[in-house]
């Protein structure tokens, strides 16, 4: 069987530039592309191998997190990590809102959740040790 070796989330965003500057300035993530130059509506931001891709489609089609459709479905992303504690701190650190700070949750996780600039909300984590 073939090795899998990441998955990229695809989020539907207001603004491609306010979307990326809270990626890039707030979480460490770098920009992979962002098109068309002269007037980018898509993008693709990365760190480590953790990559998202974000698309401002139209005026009339907004971001629609998935905790707005039920509040069983809490995330839009989970993004695994050996550290959460350390992650935490470096996203204290450069003034990040935590949707909900570090703890150990009732699933069996560590970790934590930030949203981002559209709402989008990630949990960083790991299970429990």
């Amino acid at each position: 069987m073939s090795k899998l070796n990441f998955i990229s989330p695809f989020f539907i965003v207001s603004d491609v530039k306010d979307s990326v500057a809270f990626y890039v300035n707030k979480l460490g993530f770098k920009v992979l592309y962002m098109g068309p130059e002269d007037d980018p509506f898509y993008a693709m931001v990365g760190r480590g191998p953790v990559s998202i891709m974000l698309k401002a489609i139209a005026e009339d089609i907004k971001p629609i997190p998935n905790y707005t459709r039920h509040e069983w479905a809490r995330w839009d992303a989970y993004v695994s990590t050996e550290d959460p504690d350390a992650l935490f701190e470096e996203f204290s650190a450069a003034g990040v809102t935590f949707h909900r700070p570090i703890r150990d949750d009732g699933d069996g996780l560590r970790g934590f959740e930030i949203t981002d600039a559209d709402g989008y909300v990630l949990f960083f984590g790991r299970p429990k040790a």
